[in-house]
């Protein structure tokens, strides 16, 4: 796993300036022309996960994992309810707080809606759950549950998780139009800073880590996918709807960030989540048990 990670994180410093230049010369397409408006640190980030993505499979072969059983996943007969009910319980505490918020003017309401950007928001709702929790939850949680506790291999998996979202260097550290070769092991260098700052230390990775755990411990009680998926959307589809009919009027650090994923208050509703999620594990459990004494 080491071994794994490191190099996870060398290929995708080395992937990262080959893919911003791509995406900046196909930019000067009129289809492609939203990729100019990323910087760097976005490329970088997408090229760590090209690089998790390319090297899973020498990992699941040197492992001797060939299976989805393998990794501690079972099909799921409530596949299609776990994955709307973790979207409503993510996403609507979500919109609810920021609705409070908008009430409180630490938001406003826009003069009109920024339905242009909604495509982008649903695309990322749709694609990044996918492959986070393929990534995160089902592969390297699976690999880690052979050798470690529940417990143990859920904590490791969140931190992993919570790390690799946190870290992001300085937007001065390479400005695009100096980007070279080297850009990628500059930003490695430079993408601990925020771990020197207290305030966001406790307002971005705390909360990162517990959402980390939530989706864990969801993958864990139904040995599936499902419901860490839905959730996972329900909060980027919430968080990025919220962001085209409001903006922030305020920065309240450590109580709330740059979104409605940062800070205490999310970190709070995020607790609340979790309750509503093992709620509904428990009576989902409870329905299965009845439907099976009947059958019998």
């Amino acid at each position: 796993m080491l071994l794994y990670l490191a190099g996870v994180v060398v290929l995708g410093a080395i992937l990262a300036p080959p893919l911003f230049w791509l995406g900046h010369s196909l930019a000067a397409h009129a289809a492609f022309s939203r990729f100019a408006q990323y910087d760097f640190e976005t490329y970088f980030h997408r090229a760590l996960l090209i690089a998790a993505i390319a090297l899973l499979w020498p990992l699941l072969r040197a492992l001797s994992m060939r299976t989805w059983s393998d990794l501690g996943l079972e099909k799921n007969p409530r596949a299609g309810a776990d994955l709307l009910a973790g979207f409503l319980i993510a996403a609507l505490p979500l919109l609810c707080c920021g609705a409070v918020l908008v009430g409180i003017h630490v938001y406003s309401l826009r003069d009109a809606f920024l339905w242009g950007k909604m495509p982008a928001v649903l695309i990322a709702a749709i694609v990044v759950p996918v492959l986070e929790e393929l990534f995160f939850r089902g592969f390297i949680l699976g690999v880690l549950l052979r050798s470690f506790s529940r417990i143990a291999a859920l904590l490791l998996t969140s931190a992993f998780f919570s790390i690799i979202h946190f870290l992001k260097a300085p937007k001065t550290t390479t400005p695009n139009e100096s980007v070279n070769w080297l850009s990628g092991f500059v930003s490695i260098a430079n993408s601990f800073w925020q771990f020197r700052d207290p305030v966001l230390l406790a307002a971005g990775f705390l909360t990162l880590f517990l959402i980390g755990c939530i989706l864990a411990d969801a993958r864990l009680t139904t040995r599936s996918l499902w419901l860490p998926i839905g959730l996972h959307a329900g909060w980027i589809f919430a968080n990025g709807a919220f962001n085209k009919a409001a903006h922030r009027e305020l920065l309240a650090l450590p109580w709330l960030g740059k979104d409605l994923l940062v800070g205490i208050v999310p970190f709070i509703l995020a607790l609340a989540s979790w309750a509503l999620v093992r709620g509904w594990v428990r009576n989902a459990a409870a329905r299965t048990a009845q439907s099976l004494s009947r059958t019998r």
